[in-house]
């Protein structure tokens, strides 16, 4: 009786092991896979700021080149006034 219960207890011991050994592996895969989608985010989160500067400079440039045509286009415009330029 005594060996029936020490040979339950022997099974019971190798099939929590096998339960943790599964249990463990299906962590670390799901572990590697969640590393390599944030990789991947991470990835695609450094083009979008990349893209978000680019345009963000050129955004600038265009506000620049924009106030300078202003400029341009009221020097113009009072020259034209000041020669009888009767505007809109």
């Amino acid at each position: 009786m005594e060996k029936q219960f020490v040979d339950l207890l022997s099974e019971e011991l190798k099939l929590q092991e096998a339960v943790s050994g599964e249990h463990t592996r299906h962590m670390n895969i799901t572990f590697a896979e969640a590393k390599r989608v944030a990789s991947q985010y991470q990835r695609e989160a450094e083009k979008c700021n990349a893209a978000t500067e680019t345009c963000e400079e050129a955004r600038e440039r265009a506000e620049a080149f924009l106030s300078k045509e202003r400029k341009v286009t009221a020097l113009w415009e009072q020259r034209a006034r000041k020669m009888g330029w009767e505007g809109e």
